[in-house]
């Protein structure tokens, strides 16, 4: 079902590389290996009978929170992914994400002050950038991860001139 404060009639929302998805998943997984590992030790040093008489049953409570918590964000990842979206209309863009907390941003090109095209190694290995749009307000920005490199660089040429043409014309 449609919600019109998200999306309003007649747009054409263009979604970003299912590839993105890999990329999600993978870094979950990676940050859940690294806080497993931080709040593991203690229940490891308790089973391994370096901590005799250690409350196992309460150092196990972290790393089961976190493995539940890593195992969700994994199976909501193809979700989460088809919700970023972006939308570029005659005076703005618009960029949309999230399930639960559905958000839109309204960036006019005028009010665009650059725009950024960064890679991370694992968006490098799976072609994707993420695309970064700056305005002169303090925590105005937006950003669409998961496009692909061609798509980007589209993205950044055409925004950065339509952002110069409409300054241009202040």
């Amino acid at each position: 079902m449609s919600n019109p404060a998200i999306d309003p009639e007649g747009l054409d929302w263009t979604r970003v590389s299912p590839r993105h998805v890999t990329v999600v998943v993978l870094s979950t997984l990676l940050s859940t290996l690294f806080w497993l590992a931080a709040l593991g030790w203690p229940a490891v040093l308790a089973v391994t009978g370096v901590w005799p008489g250690a409350p196992l049953g309460l150092l196990v409570l972290p790393p089961a929170a976190v493995l539940a918590a890593g195992l969700l964000s994994v199976l909501l990842a193809p979700r989460r992914v088809r919700a970023i979206g972006y939308a570029e209309r005659g005076e703005d863009l618009l960029v949309r994400r999230g399930l639960l907390y559905q958000r839109v941003t309204v960036i006019p090109y005028g009010r665009m002050q650059y725009v950024d095209v960064s890679v991370s190694p694992l968006q490098r290995s799976f072609g994707l950038a993420t695309v970064k749009l700056h305005t002169a307000a303090v925590g105005s920005h937006a950003e669409i991860p998961g496009v692909a490199h061609a798509e980007a660089s589209r993205l950044r040429e055409r925004l950065t001139a339509r952002g110069e043409a409409l300054l241009a014309g202040l």
